[in-house]
C-alpha cells in the first residue's frame, strides 16, 4: 500500500468516512474510492464494484473486464449509543460489543454512568442532546433510549431523528410510547420523522428480565441493519 493511501485511509477512519482501495492483482495498480468521491482515473467499473462492496460492508476479489481486482473495504465501525445507565443498558452494551458494535452510554446521572458498571464501553456524563450532537449519529449508528425520562430521552430522540441514524428506539409501554409522540410532535417533528422510533423498543419475543429485554433490542437493531435500504440521507424528512 502506497503511503498516500494509508495517510488517506487514516484520515477516512478519523472522519468516519467510508472507503474502499482497489487493487487489480494484475499490475498492482491501486485506486482509493470513497462512497461518495474518486480518482479521475479510476476505471468505472471498477468504482462501481467498489461501492457495492462499501455498501455491503465487505472485502472481495472480483472480476472487471477480464482482470481480478481486490477490493478491501475501510467502513467506519457499526455504533450504538445508548441513553440511559439502566439495568438493560448493561447486558446490551455488553452484548452489542460482541456484536461488532462500537458502544457508548450516556446518562448525566453519574452514580449510574461509571466505568465500574460499564467496562470496556465509552461512558459520557454529558446530557443525551449534547453528547449525541457531539457523537453525530450517522447511517452506521443506532441509538436506544432507555431512561424512561422526558427530560432526558426526549432531547436525545429529537437530535437522532435529526440524523441519519439507521435506527432509533425507545423504551416503554404503547401508553407511553403514545405521550411520547405528542411531545415529539410538539417540538416540530413530522410524523414521518416520529414512525422511525421503534417503541415499544425491540423484538416481541416475550421478553420480561433486563438480561431478556436487551436481547430483544439487538435482535431489532440487527434487524434493521439488515434490511435498511441504502439512502442517502433521513433527516431531511425530519421536520416538515
Amino acid at each position: 500500500m502506497k503511503q498516500a493511501h494509508l495517510d488517506a485511509l487514516l484520515a477516512a477512519r478519523t472522519a468516519k468516512r467510508s472507503a474502499a482501495l482497489a487493487t487489480r492483482l494484475s499490475g498492482g495498480e491501486q485506486w482509493l474510492i470513497y462512497d461518495d468521491e474518486a480518482p479521475a482515473d479510476a476505471p468505472a467499473e471498477i468504482v462501481a464494484a467498489a461501492r457495492v462492496a462499501i455498501e455491503n460492508d465487505k472485502s472481495q476479489t472480483v472480476e472487471v473486464a477480464g482482470d481480478q481486482v481486490f477490493i478491501q473495504v475501510h467502513n467506519p465501525p457499526w455504533r450504538m449509543l445508548i441513553v440511559g445507565a439502566v439495568h438493560i443498558a448493561q447486558p446490551l452494551a455488553r452484548m452489542a460489543v460482541l456484536a461488532g458494535y462500537d458502544v457508548t452510554v450516556i446518562d448525566p446521572r453519574g452514580a449510574f454512568a461509571t466505568p465500574a458498571r460499564f467496562p470496556d464501553v465509552n461512558v459520557s456524563d454529558d446530557w443525551p442532546d449534547e453528547a449525541l450532537e457531539h457523537l453525530s449519529p450517522d447511517a452506521r449508528t443506532a441509538v436506544v433510549t432507555l431512561t424512561h425520562d422526558p427530560k432526558l430521552d426526549d432531547p436525545a430522540l429529537e437530535v437522532a431523528l435529526k440524523s441519519d441514524a439507521f435506527y432509533v428506539g425507545s423504551l416503554g409501554s404503547k401508553k407511553t410510547h403514545a405521550a411520547r409522540i405528542e411531545r415529539l410532535g410538539a417540538l416540530g417533528l413530522s410524523d414521518v420523522a416520529i414512525a422511525r422510533i421503534q417503541g415499544p423498543i425491540g423484538l416481541a419475543i416475550g421478553a420480561k428480565s433486563p438480561a431478556e429485554i436487551a436481547v430483544a433490542i439487538l435482535a431489532q437493531v440487527i434487524e434493521s441493519r439488515r434490511k435498511a435500504p441504502a439512502t442517502p440521507s433521513l433527516a431531511k424528512d425530519a421536520a416538515a
